[in-house]
């Protein structure tokens, strides 16, 4: 972790950091809110800052992250390096259900949250046409995001540290039930009659679920909230109905025994508001409470996913962390995978020797990035350590590129009869360590055989 002020904290000392010479480019739209990172983004514009290639390519970072999300499964973790003096951002693709509550959480390796500030965004994303709308901010000093999905769809999850920091990350993304369980003693094993079930010969769906317990179970209270009505009908018998105090979302209890609660009364998540029963139209059936999830606005919500935790646990990174944020090279012919798994898409088959750039690793596979830029996922036991192979004298002089392609920048030349260790090779160009110390593709047709590596390499 680099340990310079960031730029909004010291804009003289910072702004010598940055390279003035460059032009400016067409940036963004500015951002306009009251998040952490735009109120950030807003410092780095009144401080001209924005001019600069580091502010610059701070705000343009933001933005490409957004439009290039890595797709993951939850719940996710993943370990990844925030580079400080490259801008970094990333965004995480993700699946919510509405109802469910997905929780992020970051922590950077040997840092406090007084050390960096980091941003945590988290944004609806209903139409590939459309930006994405954010929906959920993390205070930038907490590190933490905390947010139930009023909405089924795809989440766009960004994490930015502050200019001039970052350092070595562990992201963790899970999802979670949002309510508490509504009947006591009992879980989603006795919910027998579920959401979107066809009713009265198929005249109407079944808006809740049935969760059954002997008659007298206490039924308790899913969230903090108050009570808005208290009474009887032919078709729910005893019921209550619970408005959420933070989401309000509105909690129904139907077919109660009977009510122990009065409207208007304030209620903590767990309260015993009544006891299951079978009254109404429930008369038939054994005692179960009907439980149903509205969300204002848009009529009835799938309780299952408000009340039931997923499986599974994160599972735990098997590679080398050492390689993280580093070049490594390939040990044998591989394919570069869409997703974290076996069944994932094909991005691109991959010959031995081939050097990646590792930009994340999760679980038993590494994110890397291929030299023309294109990325995926690599089993962990596919990529190693980016030792030099073996040295071979310059036999033609030539440039050493940036790129391995003749358009790429140059970096520096070398001579003939100059002997260079050989790093990895693609396509057509070998990577090599120059005798300056610059690492850089040139054309294999410039060296000539190779020869033993020497003793330490």
């Amino acid at each position: 972790m680099r340990h310079c002020l960031p730029l909004v904290r010291l804009p003289a000392a910072a702004a010598a950091l940055c390279l003035w010479a460059c032009a400016p480019m067409d940036l963004p739209p500015r951002a306009s809110g009251t998040a952490p990172h735009d109120v950030y983004e807003a410092q780095i514009r009144e401080l001209d800052a924005h001019l600069t290639a580091l502010g610059r390519d701070w705000i343009t970072a933001a933005n490409r992250a957004l439009t290039a999300p890595i797709e993951v499964e939850l719940p996710y973790r993943e370990a990844r390096y925030l580079d400080p003096a490259g801008a970094a951002a990333v965004a995480y693709r993700i699946r919510l259900e509405s109802g469910q509550r997905v929780v992020a959480r970051v922590n950077v390796a040997g840092a406090t949250h007084a050390d960096v500030r980091l941003f945590l965004d988290l944004f609806f994303w209903s139409d590939a046409n459309a930006p994405p709308r954010q929906v959920a901010s993390a205070p930038a000093d907490r590190w933490e995001l905390d947010y139930v999905a009023s909405r089924q769809g795809d989440y766009l999850l960004r994490v930015q540290p502050e200019l001039l920091r970052g350092g070595r990350a562990t992201v963790t993304v899970s999802a979670h039930a949002s309510l508490g369980f509504p009947v006591a003693g009992r879980g989603m094993g006795q919910v027998r009659s579920r959401f979107g079930a066809s009713r009265d010969a198929g005249t109407r769906d079944h808006e809740g679920v049935d969760i059954f317990a002997p008659r007298g179970t206490p039924v308790l209270a899913a969230a903090p909230g108050r009570v808005t009505r208290v009474t009887t009908d032919r078709a729910g018998g005893k019921v209550i109905w619970l408005e959420e105090t933070a989401l309000g979302r509105r909690l129904y209890y139907a077919h109660l025994d009977s009510q122990a609660v009065r409207g208007g009364t304030m209620v903590n998540r767990g309260d015993t508001l009544g006891y299951v029963g079978n009254s109404g139209n429930a008369r038939t059936t054994s005692p179960h409470l009907h439980f149903a999830v509205y969300w204002r606005g848009q009529g009835a919500a799938n309780p299952s996913f408000h009340l039931q935790e997923p499986p599974g646990r994160p599972a735990a990174f098997a590679g080398d962390t050492g390689l993280i944020g580093r070049r490594a090279r390939t040990l044998a012919n591989t394919w570069l995978r869409a997703l974290p798994n076996e069944s994932a898409a094909n991005v691109a088959r991959i010959e031995t020797q081939t050097p990646v750039q590792v930009l994340a690793g999760a679980g038993r596979w590494y994110l890397a990035r291929l030299p023309d830029g294109r990325q995926g996922y690599l089993g962990v036991g596919s990529a190693g350590r980016l030792d030099p192979l073996h040295v071979a004298t310059v036999a033609t002089a030539s440039v050493v590129r940036t790129f391995p392609a003749s358009f790429g920048f140059e970096l520096d030349s070398i001579a003939r009869g100059q002997v260079v260790p050989v790093l990895g090779k693609f396509g057509r160009f070998l990577l090599v360590r120059h005798p300056n110390g610059h690492t850089g593709w040139i054309g294999s047709a410039a060296l000539g055989s190779p020869r033993p590596t020497p003793s330490g390499g």
